[in-house]
């Protein structure tokens, strides 16, 4: 299993990004945590296509409600790419766009049998962890309902053995401190967590899980 869980695209670490996923080439853009900001969409979408592009990478999106229901074509759609790219949002949006596709099934195989690397930053590496408790500080579940037509999920999809909390000492994505104060909540009652800057990132190869940091 290979996968690069950041708080903010590469971070400030590119280089052990490429490494991981190998020569710039097609690449699944999943921008469904964006779901229930439509006005904001296409532009939150453009967004992470592109750097993606400047990067050398050849990036579709790959919108999962196109594949509600047809779970069998999403598997068959995503083992045409090498990488799939899960870009920030509402997480527990994304929870439910996952579960109402498949995706929530069908890329932990994909993963297991390393068909395919996974980059995610924010709720994209949120949405991996054991559980989404305190997530609910920053993303809203109460947008899942109206957008995705079922009710929230609180289960992440458990890749990753701990809670990742993204933007800490981050004021440009993170300007109320929302996130800081998560991690030190964790930090108090000793839960073990990744708490990442937007240049830090997490990078899982097989058994070997390595956290980057900037910091000293």
């Amino acid at each position: 299993m290979r996968l690069f869980l950041s708080s903010y695209r590469f971070g400030a670490h590119y280089d052990r990004f490429a490494a991981l996923v190998g020569e710039p080439g097609p690449v699944a853009v999943i921008p469904n945590a964006c779901d229930s900001w439509p006005a904001a969409w296409a532009g939150a979408v453009a967004s992470d296509l592109t750097p993606l592009r400047r990067a050398g990478f050849r990036p579709d999106v790959l919108d999962l409600r196109e594949y509600i229901g047809r779970t069998a074509e999403l598997e068959k759609a995503l083992r045409a790419y090498p990488l799939v790219w899960v870009r920030g949002g509402n997480t527990f949006v994304l929870r439910a766009q996952f579960a109402r596709s498949g995706a929530d099934l069908v890329l932990p195989e994909l993963l297991a049998d390393d068909a395919l690397a996974y980059a995610g930053y924010s709720a994209g590496a949120c949405l991996l962890t054991p559980d989404l408790h305190g997530i609910e500080a920053a993303d809203d579940p109460a947008e899942v309902l109206p957008t995705c037509g079922i009710e929230s999920q609180w289960d992440g999809l458990g890749l990753v053995d701990r809670p990742i909390v993204p933007h800490v000492a981050s004021p440009a994505t993170d300007p109320d401190g929302i996130c800081d104060r998560l991690a030190e909540h964790l930090r108090t009652e000793g839960i073990p967590h990744w708490a990442l800057t937007d240049e830090d990132a997490i990078v899982v190869d097989g058994d070997h899980t390595e956290v980057l940091t900037t910091r000293p």
